[in-house]
C-alpha cells in the first residue's frame, strides 16, 4: 500500500504556470513586487521583460506598457486620457513662443511690402502723369488741342530769354577783350624789360633806349589795372547771368511743366464731362476734378513765383549793369587817355582790387 501511494505521488501532475515555474505562494509575490518595480520605475516603453528563466518560451516576455497600463486601471486612471491631457498642456504651453514668432514674421513681411505697394503706386502715377503730358503736348504741336495763355507773362519770358542770349554774348566777347588784352600785356612787359637791357648795353643809345623802357613799363603798369576792371566787369556780368538769370529761368521751365500738366487735366475733364453720366462715369469725372484742381494750383502758384522773381532779376539787372557798365567805360576812357590817375579813382570807386604781378602763376611747391 506504501508502494502505491509513493507511485501515486511519482506520477501526481504538478501545476506549472505560463513561464515555465511552478506556481507556489512565493513566486507570487515575488512577481507582484517586480511589477511593482517596474512601475515605479524609469520609462521602459520601447523595451520588455522577461520573467521567465534563460531560454523560455516566448509568452515569458511581458512588454513594461502592459505593466504601466494594469497599475493605470487599478488606480481608475486611463493612459489615453493622460497622453491627451499632456499634449493638450504642451500643446498650450508651446502657443505662444509659436504666436509670437509668427506676428514677427508677419511684421517683417509687411514693411517691404508696403514699401513695394508705394513704389508701384508712384511709377504707375508717373506712367499716367507722363501719358497725359506727352498726349496734351502733341495736340498743342498738331493744333488739335487748346493751351493756357498769360500773353503779359509769355512776353516777359520771351524778353529775359532774348535778353540773357545778349548778355552771354558781352560774357564771349569781354572774355576774349581779357585774353587779347593781357596778351598786349604781356608782350610789353618783355619789350620793356629787353628796352632796359639794352640800354645798359648801348651806352650811345642809353636815354633813347630808357625812354622807351619806362613808357612800356608804365603801359604795362596801367594795362594790368584795365585788366583788373575788365575782369571784375566780367565776374559779375557772369553771377548775373548765370546764377540770378538761370535761376529765374529754371523756376519759368517749372511752370511750363505745370501749365502743360494743367491743360492736360483741363482737357482730360472736359472730355468726361462731354461722355456719358452714369455712376462710373460720375466717379471718374469726380477724381478727375480732383486731379485737375490740384494742377491748377499748382500752375498758378508757380505763375505767382515767376511774376515775382521776374520783377525782382528786372530790378537787380538795372542797378547790377548800371555799376559795371560805368567802371567799364571809365577803365577804358582813362585808360586809352594815359590818365593814370583817373585809372586808380576808378578802380577805388568801385572797389577792385588788383592780384599782385604773378599771382595767378601757381609755385614751383603746387606744381610739384
Amino acid at each position: 500500500m506504501a508502494d502505491s501511494i509513493m507511485s501515486k505521488a511519482a506520477t501526481m501532475e504538478i501545476p506549472i504556470n505560463s513561464n515555465g515555474d511552478t506556481g507556489t505562494p512565493e513566486d507570487d509575490s515575488l512577481e507582484q513586487d517586480l511589477q511593482q518595480v517596474m512601475v515605479s520605475g524609469p520609462n521602459l516603453n520601447e523595451t520588455s521583460i522577461v520573467s521567465g528563466g534563460y531560454g523560455g518560451p516566448a509568452g515569458g516576455i511581458i512588454p513594461t506598457s502592459s505593466i504601466k497600463d494594469i497599475r493605470m486601471k487599478s488606480r481608475g486612471v486611463s493612459m489615453p486620457n493622460i497622453q491627451s491631457s499632456i499634449s493638450q498642456h504642451g500643446h498650450h504651453r508651446d502657443q505662444h513662443p509659436g504666436s509670437s514668432n509668427h506676428n514677427a514674421s508677419n511684421s517683417a513681411e509687411e514693411v517691404p511690402r508696403g514699401v513695394a505697394v508705394e513704389k508701384l503706386d508712384s511709377v504707375k502715377k508717373w506712367g499716367i502723369n507722363t501719358y497725359k503730358c506727352t498726349k496734351q503736348m502733341f495736340s498743342e504741336k498738331f493744333g488739335r488741342g487748346s493751351r493756357t495763355v498769360d500773353l503779359e507773362l509769355e512776353a516777359q519770358i520771351e524778353l529775359l530769354k532774348d535778353t540773357k542770349s545778349k548778355y552771354e554774348n558781352i560774357l564771349r566777347l569781354a572774355t576774349a577783350l581779357i585774353s587779347h588784352f593781357q596778351s598786349m600785356v604781356q608782350t610789353q612787359q618783355a619789350l620793356g624789360d629787353t628796352f632796359t637791357d639794352l640800354s645798359q648795353k648801348s651806352p650811345e643809345l642809353q636815354d633813347e633806349f630808357g625812354y622807351n623802357a619806362e613808357t612800356q613799363k608804365l603801359l604795362c603798369k596801367n594795362g594790368e589795372a584795365l585788366l583788373g576792371a575788365i575782369s571784375f566787369f566780367v565776374s559779375s556780368v557772369d553771377t548775373l547771368v548765370n546764377k540770378t538769370m538761370e535761376d529765374t529761368l529754371m523756376t519759368i521751365r517749372l511752370y511750363e511743366n505745370a501749365r502743360l500738366e494743367f491743360d492736360a487735366y483741363r482737357s482730360d475733364l472736359e472730355e468726361l464731362s462731354l461722355g456719358p453720366r452714369d455712376a462710373a462715369a460720375m466717379v471718374r469725372i469726380e477724381m478727375a476734378q480732383h486731379d485737375y484742381q490740384i494742377h491748377r494750383d499748382k500752375y498758378e502758384r508757380l505763375r505767382s513765383d515767376v511774376t515775382i522773381k521776374l520783377k525782382f532779376l528786372e530790378e537787380n539787372k538795372v542797378k547790377v549793369m548800371h555799376k559795371q557798365l560805368l567802371l567799364f567805360h571809365n577803365a577804358i576812357s582813362a585808360y586809352f587817355a594815359g590818365n593814370q590817375q583817373q585809372l586808380e579813382q576808378t578802380l577805388l570807386q568801385f572797389n577792385v582790387k588788383l592780384k599782385p604781378p604773378g599771382s595767378q602763376k601757381p609755385s614751383w611747391l603746387e606744381e610739384q
